[in-house]
């Protein structure tokens, strides 16, 4: 499976599940699980019941948007 690009990434809500983000990073679901699990995951995640997700913005700084693509995917003016 090949990882999301950049436009893909924006489009997508502020919280992703994190198998979107996996692939997101170019991860298999396994190396996911096992990052989760070790606490190494690039980035933060969040366990809501017996699920991960993942935000957004911090998929998008981690794979190097600039500052105006991490703002304008959320629409913010500052």
């Amino acid at each position: 499976m090949k990882p999301l690009t950049l436009a893909e990434v924006q489009a997508l809500p502020a919280v992703v599940p994190l198998l979107l983000a996996a692939r997101a990073l170019g991860l298999s679901r396994n190396t996911a699980y096992r990052l989760v699990q070790r606490d190494e995951f690039p980035c933060r995640v969040i366990k809501v019941g017996d699920t991960y997700r993942v935000p957004t913005i911090e998929l998008l700084v981690l794979i190097g948007a600039d500052k105006e693509n991490v703002r304008g995917a959320f629409g913010s003016s500052s």
